[in-house]
């Protein structure tokens, strides 16, 4: 396996890896330990290119970087990309997958992510011991997307509420992005509580479930951006709120779970705020993953209920974000940003006085 290095300001490990016996092809993004080792899924994706790769696992593990800063998790910011088609994977891929994260040596623990299931990741812990999110029989806490799922119904429901004054889903009308192992999870918990779904995704398989289990309208993936409803809920890939989409919404909330939802974060957070749409920080409500599994790594082992009940605490860390926006007149992202960065000064300064920030270890 050839590994190389890449120096990228503002990151303190990003390393490539070719392995020409497996085929694999691969990114690691070590965005910032100051909280403690990087905790972030390893996600496989067709990248129209490496460099597309590499732009995605930049952007990644920086979003887990305050991620795990809000959730107050003792975790750092990192993510791995793997260069692949989804039908060709195999134990092969993942277990030369699993030599690469072992070269960080704990710097980075990988988890599960797109296209990336417990299968796989028991094929990567052939080969590394930082890996979470195995099965419960294993020590770990299983699949962290019904988790996702659950903190980011939570945050719809306070955000509906910062917006319209109820979070009563009776009647909403929700357009769900992407009905995949998380969104589809967080819309039976939205038609549990009387809402209507729109659905588009760009599998099949996933639309029939849809249609069949949770009786959505199907529209096609480019018309999910023009659908009148309540909320709108990217639940797939990123930046799919940019200059083109954000003046065709026709919410009054932005709530899901995909990660980056913003093209360009600054400019695009301005744009929702200025149609009066009230966006949820992506990296805020999305935590729920991240915090199941890093219960995993606290003294004493996993926990569920410890989890529940810190997940369902996103609620509360989203009010308060929108509570700081509204009374500095500032976008929701720039309101939830300076509170990940106020923790991670403040342990830095903690660090730079000569005491240790008690954190989560693996």
């Amino acid at each position: 396996m050839n590994i190389t290095p890449i120096d990228v300001p503002g990151y303190e490990k990003v390393a490539r890896a070719e392995d020409p016996e497996s085929g694999l092809v691969a990114f690691i993004a070590v965005h910032d330990t100051t909280l403690g080792p990087a905790l972030g899924g390893m996600r496989l994706w067709k990248y129209r290119s490496e460099d597309s790769a590499k732009w995605d696992v930049l952007r990644l593990s920086r979003g887990m970087t305050f991620k795990s800063a809000v959730a107050r998790t003792g975790l750092g910011g990192g993510k791995s990309v793997i260069v692949a088609d989804a039908a060709t994977k195999n134990d092969a891929l993942f277990e030369a997958m699993g030599r690469f994260v072992d070269s960080f040596n704990g710097l980075y623990i990988t988890a599960e992510d797109v296209n990336v299931g417990i299968p796989d990741l028991l094929a990567v812990k052939k080969q590394t011991k930082y890996v979470t999110g195995l099965p419960r029989d294993m020590g770990g806490s299983g699949n962290p997307s019904p988790y996702t799922a659950r903190g980011t119904f939570v945050g719809i429901r306070s955000t509906l509420r910062a917006a319209l004054g109820s979070d009563d889903l009776d009647g909403r009308v929700v357009a769900l992005q992407g009905a995949g192992s998380v969104g589809f999870v967080v819309g039976q918990h939205l038609v549990e509580h009387g809402a209507k779904l729109v659905v588009c995704d760009v599998n099949e398989s996933n639309l029939a479930r849809a249609r069949d289990e949770l009786k959505a309208e199907i529209v096609d993936p480019d018309d999910i951006y023009d659908v009148e409803c309540d909320v709108y809920s990217p639940n797939a890939l990123g930046a799919t709120l940019n200059d083109d989409t954000i003046p065709r919404l026709k919410c009054k909330v932005v709530a899901g779970a995909a990660n980056n939802q913003l093209d360009d974060e600054s400019k695009h957070a301005q744009q929702l705020k200025e149609r009066g749409i009230l966006y949820a920080p992506d990296y805020v409500i999305n935590a729920g993953g991240i915090i199941n599994v890093s219960l995993e790594l606290v003294p004493g082992g996993y926990d569920e209920a410890a989890a529940f009940k810190k997940i369902d605490h996103i609620g509360d860390a989203l009010t308060s974000v929108y509570e700081t926006a509204k009374s500095r007149d500032i976008t929701t992202h720039d309101a939830a940003q300076e509170v990940a960065e106020s923790v991670l000064a403040e342990a830095r300064a903690s660090a730079g006085s000569g005491s240790k920030e008690a954190g989560t270890t693996a």
